[in-house]
């Protein structure tokens, strides 16, 4: 079954610290509101990486055509349906964190120069918080091979589940959405990145959808807790971006957190980063 093969992908833990980058403003609201804002993942800066998986499942259903395959009309119907559906579907909602936090292309694209931070979370605490709010913890894969072989195998699935057309597309539509998440080009695989996800919302009408300003239109999102009752909101490690004065602005970061009780337990880094590398 697929929703069994997508759901082993979300069985595997974090075992160090995630960060999670942001500017000196998003800081600022992050501290304040103790939230992150989780996208819908079309609108997010790699919002491109669901056209890498429509990519795949497309050249997968028409491997399987070309060699003749006795499902090819229903192969046909369902390469037009994720061609719409996975850019007009349902809406799935993403926070992104990564392993590593203090990467220079990360600086460049998640932060205006000299005013990134990124910020670290023990990964016991990431699945707690999303364990309380029904979201899932998924580490993304990079490999291209394995790619190809979840791609066959969720193509195989839904030959093999004998339902009428529309009912068996409604019935996959959020596992695929939720294995196209956690696909990414290999290019982007010094992120190692984990993405936090809500299962898929339905309807724009639920009180979780919020909208947000954006460069050109507005967001959709939906909050993600850095705290509950039995977990309050904590800092493992934090990374200074490349800047003009590094010294300066770690001093302030210690003063902003003091202020907060919410000094990292592994203090804080500057990235080491020349300021002209950005």
């Amino acid at each position: 079954m697929l929703s069994h093969l997508v759901q082993q992908l979300f069985s595997d833990t974090p075992q160090s610290t995630l960060y999670h980058y942001t500017t000196l403003g998003g800081l600022l609201g992050i501290v304040q509101s103790k939230v992150l804002w989780a996208s819908d993942v079309r609108y997010m800066n790699d919002a491109a990486e669901l056209h890498h998986t429509l990519g795949l499942l497309t050249q997968a259903i028409q491997e399987r055509i070309h060699r003749g395959d006795e499902q090819a009309s229903l192969l046909e119907h369902f390469a037009q349906w994720i061609t719409e559906r996975l850019n007009k579907g349902h809406m799935l909602f993403a926070a992104s964190f990564r392993a590593n936090g203090n990467l220079l292309s990360q600086w460049r694209g998640y932060s205006t120069v000299g005013k990134g931070v990124s910020l670290g979370f023990h990964p016991d605490h990431i699945i707690h918080w999303a364990r309380e709010q029904h979201f899932q913890a998924g580490r993304c894969i990079y490999d291209p091979v394995r790619q190809k072989q979840l791609v066959g195998q969720a193509v195989d699935a839904v030959c093999r589940m004998n339902l009428p057309e529309d009912e068996l597309f409604a019935t996959v539509e959020t596992d695929l959405l939720r294995l196209a998440v956690l696909l990414k080009h290999p290019s982007f695989q010094e992120e190692e990145e984990w993405r936090v996800i809500l299962p898929v919302v339905h309807h724009e009408m639920d009180v979780r959808v919020k909208f947000r300003e954006g460069n050109a239109m507005l967001k959709p999102y939906t909050e993600f807790a850095l705290y509950s009752p039995e977990q309050p909101m904590a800092l493992e490690h934090v990374y200074l971006g490349p800047g003009p004065d590094p010294t300066l602005s770690v001093n302030s970061l210690h003063l902003f957190f003091h202020q907060h009780q919410l000094m990292p337990c592994r203090g804080i880094e500057d990235s080491h980063i020349p300021y002209r590398a950005c």
